[in-house]
């Protein structure tokens, strides 16, 4: 449904260009949830904001492009869309959930005008009645009282101001809906609620997520995929199942053992050492190597590039170089 190719994402412009983003391959199946994880300043939230066309000044997309493959229909690349045109694709198509709820609602108006405000700029042929059901309806769909629709985002609490949000994400029923860290600020019982109420809602109408977080034990539990960013790139993709069970790369396994187990025998957390790369001076050869606990001599000289090693997984990782990748 969303395939990224080449997709390279910098802040500023010329030779003091920082490279957030770098040569991100990445493939977003119809209805199925994708899960991008990495640290912070990993580029997570970059390549959502570029793919998307969100990034704010000095953000610039340097190259590559997205498609959006509708049922039927001719790819269409979103980075060279009309702004009339980007205009009727956005929430019709592909809608965003922001990882600060308080922060993307306005403050000054109730939900109900919040709500109805996204399908009255889309749809403006609707009758303010009509518009005012499927407000309450998406309030319903998320588990909210309808009551609450006369209230201002200060008056609703961070899970019930993040459910308006992903029912506001659904209100022209797109096909792809981004989440970028939407529970981070959420206990983990209000985590849990969302994500459910999400997968419901994901199985009712069929869209497809790309659901963005650094928490990995969120992911192997909710995603049918999983993308692991570092510095910038993707270093491995695989089936959220295969990804628990066997990470290939050592910053994946590094993730894994950074957050406890909730059965089992208790374990020591293990941790990633060193801190996340400078994306103005990037380490040569592998990008992790200098954290890497495996690290042998082609790590510090060349790039690994992102290669398959079964059918549905990929890693770019020396030691799991075949003859293809190394040549």
């Amino acid at each position: 449904m969303l395939e990224l190719k080449d997709l390279s994402v910098d802040y500023g412009v010329g030779e003091s260009a920082v490279h957030a983003v770098r040569n991100v391959d990445l493939t977003l199946h119809r209805g199925e949830v994708l899960g991008l994880a990495g640290e912070s300043g990993s580029g997570k939230s970059t390549l959502a904001y570029g793919m998307t066309r969100l990034l704010a000044p000095p953000g610039v997309v340097a190259g590559g492009s997205v498609l959006y493959n509708a049922a039927g229909e001719e790819p269409v690349d979103v980075l060279r869309l009309t702004d009339a045109e980007l205009r009727r694709f956005r929430w019709a198509q592909t809608a965003i959930v922001f990882q600060g709820a308080m922060n993307s609602l306005n403050p000054v108006h109730r939900i109900r005008t919040q709500l109805t405000d996204v399908i009255r700029a889309h749809e403006p042929d609707t009758r303010p009645a009509e518009r005012l059901d499927r407000a309450r309806e998406l309030m319903s769909l998320v588990g909210i009282p309808e009551d609450r629709l006369e209230s201002y985002p200060h008056q609703l609490s961070g899970g019930m101001r993040q459910r308006v949000m992903i029912g506001m994400a659904l209100a022209l029923r797109p096909q792809i809906v981004v989440m970028d860290e939407p529970t981070t600020a959420l206990d983990v019982v209000m985590q849990r609620q969302i994500l459910s109420r999400l997968v419901k809602l994901r199985e009712r109408f069929d869209f497809a997520v790309l659901f963005i977080t650094h928490d990995l034990s969120l992911l192997a539990e909710f995603s049918d995929r999983i993308a692991i960013m570092y510095g910038g790139r993707i270093v491995e993709s695989s089936p959220s199942a295969d990804l628990y069970r066997d990470p290939l790369h050592p910053y994946s396994r590094g993730l894994l053992g950074s957050f406890p187990a909730l059965r089992g025998a208790r374990r020591e957390l293990t941790g990633i050492p060193g801190s996340p790369p400078d994306l103005r001076a990037m380490p040569a050869g592998c990008t992790f190597h200098p954290r890497c606990p495996l690290a042998f001599d082609p790590c510090a000289r060349r790039r690994p590039p992102l290669a398959a090693t079964s059918p549905a997984r990929d890693v770019a990782c020396w030691l799991h170089a075949t003859p293809d990748t190394e040549d």
